[in-house]
Order: structure tokens, then C-alpha cells, then sequence
């Protein structure tokens, strides 16, 4: 029987997608690998993990990305982002103050 090793169930950490029988989700495994652990290091941290669920969360990841596409981020674009934001809580704070206002008698 084929078992998927990475599964997706709200009831488990919100969601993400994990090793199945364990709440390890593919998100942690990359950040560990991504730090400088290695498998060896994560399976010992880990005890129910196995060598297949990393290999599973890295096969998952790699398909992810490659259904997705990736834009690189760059600082002008995280400005305007930024700015966009700033602009919008300006408009919004501005709109609670001028709804909230007790007229005078």
C-alpha cells in the first residue's frame, strides 16, 4: 500500500502540510536544513521523524515551488509594499476618527 508521508489535515497545525503521524511539518524541516542542520541532526531532535519524511518534505517543497511562480523580491517592490500598507491605515484611522465623532447640539 502506498501511504502518502506528507499529508495536510485542518486539525493539525492549522493545516500545513506534515509527516504523516507526526505534527513535524515540511515548513520546520526546511527551516532546520535551511540553518545548517543536518538530516542526521534533525532525525536525532526528532525521534519519530524518519530519513523518508525529510526526503518526503524536501520532494513536497521542491514540487510546491515548481506548481508556483516565484518572484524575486526586491527592495524597491518591499518600499512600495510598505508604503501601500502605511497609506491604508492612514486612510483607515482617518476614517474611524471622522465616524466616531459626537456631533454637537
Amino acid at each position: 500500500m502506498d501511504t502518502p508521508l506528507i499529508h495536510s489535515d485542518a486539525s493539525i497545525m492549522m493545516g500545513k502540510p506534515v509527516v504523516a503521524g507526526t505534527r513535524i511539518t515540511v515548513e520546520l524541516i526546511l527551516e532546520k536544513l535551511a540553518a545548517g542542520e543536518t538530516v542526521e541532526q534533525v532525525l536525532e531532535a526528532h525521534p519519530r521523524l524518519t530519513r523518508e519524511g525529510v526526503f518526503a518534505a524536501l520532494d513536497f517543497a521542491a514540487k510546491a515551488l515548481k506548481a508556483d511562480v516565484v518572484y524575486p523580491v526586491t527592495e524597491r517592490a518591499v518600499f512600495f509594499t510598505l508604503q501601500k500598507l502605511a497609506l491604508q491605515s492612514l486612510t483607515t484611522s482617518s476614517l474611524r476618527m471622522r465616524t466616531s465623532r459626537t456631533p454637537f447640539l
